[in-house]
């Protein structure tokens, strides 16, 4: 009975771990289960965010393949369009600065070792079209249009070309006339319409008298048509302005720009134009590549045959056979006796500063306009004829006073439309230099058409002519300092001065000089 008694506490204990065990067991089970569900909760809460991520992520992906796709076809119609309008109406211009062409005339005396220049030399069309006036600008136009083409063989055919001229249309014509190109400024003025006419894109601009409104133009319509990628070229007819060389190397900033602008060439292009590295064209059968040479006036051969000859040629033609019977006195008797004409005449004058004679004569020469005026522009006609004058027969021509005073209109012109009612002297044989003396006093009465003034030969002031002269010896008040007017009672107004000239003794009174 013991031994079962032990044997059934044995069971007994054993049933109680058996129990413990298995209550062990079932809290493990249950905790375990617990966070296994917990994680698989977490888990699966996971997988299905990653679920919406990735459907997320597929979805933007999509909506990204399909922005790349548009904004991909939208980039190639861009381009495309962009091509098309850099490409749609492709053009050439050309800017031709035709202002400026004022004549100058040197010093004559020393016409027979130098000829006349200009101030400033733009491409001018060859006379043949000029001459032709309508037809002949239709006929340029044409030309120009060709020769810009030929210039730009990889540019489509449809290519239009543009050009403009700017210039002074009336004061070029009276220049053109002077240097003996044209006949009758008319022809300009046609030959512009007909220049306009003749192509719709081809203007031939009047833009008045001021030299910097040609340029203005130029330059402004230089920069807007370079950063238009619609123009091909720009053909510039500038090469004789050495002016425009700082705005080029201002423009052309790259390659892409320098291979877009051409510079035309009329006469020689100056050195600074050429230093800019631009390309130089050459259209030598539309424009002249020679100067304006100005033609000699009867008051010029007047002058070259009094002072460009050395003294002994002087008298050897004065005591010649073909010596005149009476020397000329009148301007018509000058210019109808070439080379017969005595050697200036010397007299014993006094001056202010106590020389007289010859030696006077000889020491004492007033020179109009003063050689520092040159590159002056004072308008449309330009400056006067030089004068070289003897101080000593000018101040004995202005000693002559009342009806011993010498004609104008008789000398200068001839014949006086007064005839004997005029109460000037007309009897007297004036010799060359006192013509020249007549001419400066003439000179001081201004023209009343001033630089609009297209009287070829006229004889009065068209700029004051005593600008920087020293006229103490003869009579004047001035000292001869530059940018000062010399004249006593000075007839011009600031218009017919230099810029920044002291008029020191204004017009008082409205009688004439002489």
């Amino acid at each position: 009975m013991a031994q079962f008694l032990d044997r059934y506490r044995i069971i007994e204990a054993q049933k109680e771990e058996s129990v413990s065990f298995i209550k062990d067991l079932l809290v493990y089970i249950d905790k375990l289960e617990n966070d296994l569900r917990g994680e698989n909760d977490r888990l699966s809460k996971e997988l299905d965010d990653a679920h919406l991520d990735l459907e997320d992520a597929r979805r933007s992906r999509r909506e990204m393949q399909q922005q790349l796709n548009v904004t991909s076809q939208q980039l190639g119609q861009y381009n495309t369009d962009n091509e098309s309008l850099k490409n749609r109406n492709p053009y050439i211009i050309v800017l031709i600065d035709g202002d400026g062409t004022i004549v100058r005339t040197p010093d004559c005396s020393s016409c027979l070792s130098r000829e006349p220049t200009l101030t400033s030399h733009p491409p001018q069309f060859h006379e043949e079209y000029i001459r032709q006036g309508l037809e002949g600008g239709k006929k340029a136009a044409n030309a120009l249009r060709n020769a810009a083409l030929e210039q730009c063989p990889n540019i489509s055919d449809d290519v239009e070309v543009i050009a403009k001229i700017f210039a002074n249309v009336s004061g070029l014509a009276k220049a053109m006339k002077r240097v003996g190109v044209l006949d009758n400024p008319d022809d300009l003025r046609e030959f512009s319409l007909g220049f306009t006419q003749g192509k719709a894109s081809f203007d031939f601009i009047d833009v008045g008298h001021g030299k910097e409104r040609a340029d203005s133009k130029i330059r402004e319509a230089t920069r807007w048509n370079i950063r238009n990628h619609n123009c091909k070229q720009i053909l510039l007819g500038v090469s004789h302005d050495a002016g425009y060389a700082p705005f080029l190397d201002e423009v052309l900033r790259d390659e892409s720009t320098t291979r877009r602008v051409s510079i035309i060439e009329g006469t020689p292009i100056v050195r600074e134009l050429a230093a800019t590295g631009t390309r130089v064209l050459n259209f030598d059968h539309i424009f002249r590549n020679d100067k304006l040479i100005e033609r000699q006036s009867p008051y010029s051969q007047f002058q070259q045959l009094s002072h460009g000859l050395p003294p002994a040629q002087l008298q050897a033609i004065g005591n010649g056979r073909n010596q005149s019977p009476t020397p000329p006195n009148t301007w018509a008797g000058v210019t109808s006796v070439p080379l017969t004409t005595p050697p200036p005449m010397v007299f014993p004058v006094t001056l202010k500063n106590g020389t007289s004679g010859a030696a006077a004569a000889a020491a004492v020469n007033i020179v109009t306009p003063h050689p520092k005026l040159d590159d002056w522009v004072p308008g449309d006609r330009g400056l006067d004829p030089t004068l070289t004058i003897s101080a000593v027969i000018l101040e004995r021509t202005k000693r002559r006073a009342g009806n011993t005073k010498l004609c104008n209109n008789h000398y200068l012109r001839g014949p006086c439309p007064k005839g004997d009612e005029c109460v000037f002297e007309h009897k007297h044989k004036a010799s060359e230099e006192e013509l020249k003396a007549i001419a400066y006093l003439t000179r001081l009465n201004p023209c009343v058409n001033g630089q609009d003034c297209d009287v070829e030969y006229c004889i009065y002031g068209h700029h004051c002519p005593s600008v920087g002269l020293n006229l103490a010896a003869v009579g004047g008040n001035g000292k001869g300092e530059e940018g000062v007017c010399a004249a006593f009672g000075c007839r011009f107004g600031a218009d017919g001065h230099p810029p920044g000239t002291v008029i020191r003794h204004p017009k008082k009174w409205d009688k004439e000089y002489y």
